[in-house]
C-alpha cells in the first residue's frame, strides 16, 4: 500500500462558494476516491484561509466581529462540500491554534537563520491581491491593470523574506521536474515568471496598526503575517509539520510531500510556484520533498453575443462584480448532486478553461447517464428478471458477440486507468461511456426478447444477460470515484454491494457468479425534465 497525499487550495471565505470552488473540490474528491480504489492510503486535505485584509474590511463594513464573519462564511463552504459528497480527511482553518503555532515556529527559525530582515518601503499596493506591486506589474500602457483592483500608495516598515536567494535553485527545480507542474505547458509560464518575481524579496508582514486580523510575529508583535505566507503553510501545518507533542495531527513524514496539490491557474504565479517552493527550500526541505502541482483552469460563463450565427457566443470570467457567478448549491438542489458532479469533471479538460452551460449539464446527464447507462442497467435487470427469474448463469459463453463484450470492457478499463493516472477525468468517463454504448448496441444486435422465442437459444440468452449484468457491475466500480452514491445504487440493484471489489486489482471478469440472484431495477438516473419557463 502506497501513501497518497492530495490537497486543494484553501478557500477564502470572504463571500459565497461558487462553481470554481466546487469544481476544484469535486476534482480532488474524484482523484482521492480513485487512488483509494487503486489501493493507496489516501489523505485528502482541504480547508479555508480565514485571515487577511479583505476579511477585516468586510467585517468592518458589516459591523460584525471578523472572527464571527469567518466562521459564519466557513459554515457555508462546509455545508456545500457535504451536499456535493466531497469527503476529506483533514480540514485546514488558518485560525486553528495548531496552524498558528506552526507558522510562528517557521517565522522564528527563518529569522534565526537570517532569512528574514526588516526595512522601510514606499510603493504601490493592491488591496484586492493584498500585495505590493513593482513597475513590472504595470501593463503595456504603464497602468496597473484591473486585475489588481484598487491600487494605493503606501510607505511603511515591514519584514521581508529573502526569496531572491532561492531563485536560482527554484529555476533548476522547475526545469528538472523536481518541482512538478501539470499540465506541462504551465512549466514554461513558471520559468518565465521566476526571472521577474525572483529578483525581489517577499514582504511577509503587515503592520498591526493597519491589519490586526492575522498571525502575530513571535519576535515582533507590532506585525502580523502576510496572508499568503500564512495560508501556504497550511499544506504542511495540517500534515503535522513541527506539531506539538501529543497532537492528533498526522505524522508529517508519513504524508509529505504532497503527491497532488490542486490549485487554480490564477494562484499559480507567484504564490504557489514561486513563494511556496522557496519557502519550503528555506525551511530545509530538499528537492525530493517538493509537492507536485495540478493546475486547473477556470469555469467561465457563456455570454450570448446577440448574433444568430453558430459559434458567435463569447465567454467571460465569472465574477461577483459582473453578477454572473453560478451557485453550485442551487444547481445541486435543482438538478441533483449526480448531475452537478458529473458535469463538473466531464465537460472541462483538466488544466484548461471551459464555459459553464446549464443546457450542456442537462444534455450530458440525460444522454450519457439517463439514456445510456441508466437504460442499460434497467434493460439488463428487467430482462434477467423476466427471462431467468433473476438468476444469472455462467458468463463465459464463447460466441463472438459475447467475446466482444468482454474485449470491449477490457479495453475500456485499460483506457480508463490510463486516463485517470494522467488526471484526464473526461477521458476516463468517455472510456466508461464507450463500453456502455457497446453494451446497448450488443442488446440491439442480439435481442434477448427475440432470441428467447427459439427454444434452442436459451443458453445464449442466459449468457447475454449475464454479460450485461457483469458489465454493469464493472461500470459501477469504475464510476464510483465520480458518482459514489449512484455506483452504490447500481451495485445494490445487482445485489453486488458485498462482493464488489474494494480495489481495482481485484476487479476481474466473473464478479457475479453463476447462480447469483440480482435485484429489482429502479431508476438511478431519472431524466431531467424542465417545466415550461425554466
Amino acid at each position: 500500500m502506497s501513501k497518497f497525499f492530495i490537497t486543494t487550495a484553501i478557500d477564502y471565505p470572504n463571500g459565497l462558494p461558487h462553481i470554481g470552488h466546487a469544481y476544484e473540490k469535486v476534482l480532488a474528491d474524484v482523484i482521492a476516491r480513485y487512488r483509494r480504489l487503486c489501493g493507496d492510503e489516501v489523505f485528502f486535505l482541504t480547508g479555508v484561509d480565514q485571515h487577511g485584509q479583505k476579511m477585516q474590511q468586510t467585517a468592518d463594513r458589516e459591523g460584525v466581529n471578523v472572527a464571527t464573519l469567518a466562521q459564519r462564511n466557513t459554515r457555508k463552504f462546509l455545508a456545500l462540500w457535504e451536499k456535493l459528497g466531497v469527503h476529506y480527511d483533514g480540514w485546514a482553518a488558518t485560525t486553528d491554534q495548531n496552524h498558528k503555532r506552526c507558522v510562528q515556529k517557521i517565522l522564528t527559525t527563518l529569522h534565526q537563520e537570517g532569512q528574514l530582515y526588516k526595512k522601510a518601503y514606499r510603493g504601490f499596493y493592491s488591496v484586492r491581491q493584498e500585495q505590493y506591486l513593482t513597475e513590472k506589474d504595470r501593463n503595456e500602457k504603464g497602468d496597473f491593470g484591473e486585475e489588481w483592483g484598487e491600487v494605493i500608495e503606501l510607505e511603511e516598515e515591514n519584514w521581508y523574506f529573502k526569496l531572491s536567494e532561492h531563485a536560482d535553485w527554484l529555476k533548476e527545480a522547475v526545469s528538472s521536474g523536481d518541482f512538478g507542474i501539470f499540465p506541462e505547458f504551465r512549466r514554461a509560464e513558471v520559468l518565465n515568471a521566476i526571472d521577474r518575481a525572483g529578483e525581489t524579496d517577499l514582504c511577509i508582514s503587515r503592520p498591526r496598526e493597519r491589519l490586526h486580523w492575522g498571525i502575530e510575529f513571535p519576535f515582533d508583535p507590532d506585525f502580523v503575517t502576510y496572508v499568503w505566507f500564512d495560508a501556504l503553510i497550511n499544506y504542511v501545518s495540517f500534515a503535522g509539520y513541527r506539531k506539538e507533542e501529543g497532537s492528533d495531527l498526522p505524522e508529517f513524514g508519513n504524508l509529505w510531500p504532497a503527491n497532488t496539490q490542486i490549485i487554480g491557474k490564477d494562484i499559480l504565479v507567484p504564490a504557489h510556484s514561486i513563494y511556496w517552493p522557496c519557502m519550503l527550500h528555506a525551511m530545509g526541505l530538499g528537492d525530493q520533498e517538493m509537492p507536485a502541482l495540478l493546475v486547473h483552469g477556470w469555469w467561465n460563463i457563456r455570454k450570448a453575443s446577440g448574433n444568430s450565427d453558430e459559434g458567435s457566443d463569447t465567454e467571460e470570467k465569472m465574477s461577483k462584480s459582473l453578477g454572473n457567478v453560478v451557485d453550485p448549491g442551487e444547481l445541486a438542489d435543482r438538478f441533483g448532486v449526480d448531475a452537478v458532479r458529473y458535469y463538473l469533471v466531464r465537460d472541462i479538460v483538466t488544466g484548461k478553461d471551459s464555459a459553464f452551460d446549464v443546457a450542456r449539464l442537462i444534455t450530458l446527464f440525460n444522454s450519457e447517464l439517463a439514456n445510456d447507462l441508466g437504460n442499460l442497467l434497467n434493460r439488463s435487470l428487467n430482462m434477467t428478471k423476466r427471462f431467468l427469474g433473476g438468476e444469472l448463469v455462467s458468463n463465459n459463453y464463447d460466441d463472438e458477440p459475447c467475446a466482444g463484450v468482454r474485449e470491449s470492457l477490457s479495453s475500456a478499463t485499460t483506457a480508463y486507468l490510463a486516463a485517470m493516472d494522467e488526471h484526464d477525468l473526461p477521458g476516463a468517463l468517455k472510456a466508461i461511456n464507450g463500453h456502455v454504448v457497446h453494451c446497448n448496441q450488443f442488446i440491439e444486435k442480439n435481442p434477448p426478447f427475440e432470441l428467447r422465442k427459439d427454444e434452442t437459444q436459451g443458453e445464449r440468452v442466459a449468457a447475454i444477460l449475464s454479460h450485461l449484468c457483469e458489465s454493469c457491475a464493472h461500470l459501477a466500480v469504475l464510476l464510483s470515484p465520480f458518482l459514489p452514491a449512484a455506483a452504490t445504487k447500481i451495485l445494490g440493484q445487482l445485489r453486488a454491494g458485498d462482493i464488489a471489489p474494494r480495489t481495482l486489482d481485484s476487479l476481474h471478469w466473473g464478479l457475479l457468479p453463476s447462480g447469483h440472484q440480482i435485484g429489482k431495477a429502479k431508476p438511478v438516473f431519472p431524466r431531467i425534465v424542465l417545466e415550461d419557463g425554466q
